[in-house]
């Protein structure tokens, strides 16, 4: 039986590690929860599952949830002490990290610190801190596992292979919601970015998706991941997104990563690791496929994906600046403030005017956060 809690339970992520839960209830048990404010859909997974604890981030939400939790005999905790309390509770062997957002940075070191396994879904600890956080994890003797899915397959490819012959990282994207689109995408509407052609996400990474910005925060977060230079690591756009990653090796053989576009698969990995479990997700009926095609991104008509490179190859607090910089413009652009070209430009602005720190502590990534977006937000 392994124990486990999980920050931001009533996400996409969060939401489908449960259901992995649910299918192996003689494998899993769930001690803490953890959410910002949408406290009903947390009650209902603590009726469930009956956590130990639950953190309701959002002070004010928690108060006036706490009572329902009480008659269920489960302690609630809130605010930055709260998240760290669920994620180093003890008897809790692994932390799956899906809070989006700077505020699930530190319950991450403090579980590595506590000598928890974490398995990370949300990029911001491995984008903005990803060094620091592995050569904390290696002082602690613990794992951190990738549930990008993306990050799984070459984490998967990965496994049991010399770094030494490893010639070069492939990780895939679907090409977002343009594609195929001809002339200028000025002229963009949120709705129109917000229309992707293969699933349904959230607003900001669905953005993330049509800017090609996703796919350059997943280059830095496999540079820090797999400790290898941005320059080995290569994108490209796969319209049937079936093949999530491939390596390829120095004698020119690869190995790539196949499989049905579901979440479940990378967490009931990172949960089951180093083992695997059957399970009755959907299959990958190789008979139906017609083709797999692989091209090369339009890197001028989607410049993110470049400032995610530069941002890697400089490294210290820059990475930290593109992703909050990132979030703003996403934002602004959202709420109708600007065109979908200004992301980009607002991007690489915030980024040229950064003083960089080439040897980050975790306090300077915060400091780094908060600057780019005070910064980005006047470009605004």
């Amino acid at each position: 039986m392994k124990h486990l809690s999980i920050l931001g339970s009533t996400g996409s992520v969060g939401e489908n590690t449960l259901r992995v839960i649910r299918i192996h209830p003689e494998r899993f048990s769930v001690k803490a929860l953890a959410v910002k404010k949408n406290t009903a859909k947390l009650y209902d997974q603590a009726v469930e599952f009956r956590p130990k604890v639950v953190c309701i981030y959002d002070a004010q939400a928690a108060q006036k949830a706490a009572p329902k939790f009480k008659r269920l005999k489960i302690r609630v905790v809130t605010g930055d002490e709260g998240l760290a309390e669920v994620a180093t509770l003890p008897g809790v062997q692994e932390v799956i990290c899906a809070m989006v957002g700077a505020a699930g940075l530190k319950p991450i070191f403090a579980a590595v610190q506590a000598k928890k396994t974490v398995a990370i879904a949300n990029k911001e600890p491995l984008v903005m801190a990803g060094k620091l956080l592995l050569d904390a994890a290696e002082k602690a003797g613990v794992a951190v596992l990738p549930i990008d899915s993306e990050h799984s397959a070459l984490w998967q490819c990965l496994e049991k292979h010399d770094p030494a012959f490893v010639k070069r990282l492939i990780i895939t994207s679907s090409g977002g919601p343009f594609r195929n689109m001809k002339g200028s995408l000025a002229r963009i509407t949120p709705a129109q970015a917000l229309n992707h052609p293969k699933w349904k996400m959230g607003p900001k990474i669905t953005i993330d998706s049509a800017t090609m910005m996703n796919k350059g925060l997943e280059v830095i977060e496999a540079a820090n991941l797999f400790r290898v230079p941005a320059g080995k690591i290569e994108v490209l756009v796969h319209p049937e997104a079936i093949v999530h990653a491939l390596v390829e090796f120095v004698d020119g053989s690869h190995l790539a990563h196949l499989g049905v576009t579901d979440m479940r698969l990378p967490i009931q990995y990172a949960l089951s690791y180093p083992g695997r479990l059957e399970d009755h997700l959907p299959r990958l009926d190789l008979t139906q496929l017609a083709s797999l095609r692989f091209e090369k991104p339009d890197r001028e008509r989607f410049p993110c994906l470049d400032l995610g490179y530069t941002a890697s190859k400089i490294g210290g607090t820059m990475p930290a600046v593109l992703n909050a910089a990132n979030e703003v413009a996403v934002e602004a652009f959202l709420s109708g403030r600007i065109g979908f070209l200004e992301i980009p430009k607002t991007l690489e602005k915030t980024m040229r005017s950064h003083r960089l720190i080439y040897k980050p502590v975790l306090a300077d990534i915060f400091a780094a956060d908060a600057w780019a977006r005070e910064t980005a937000e006047e470009l605004l």
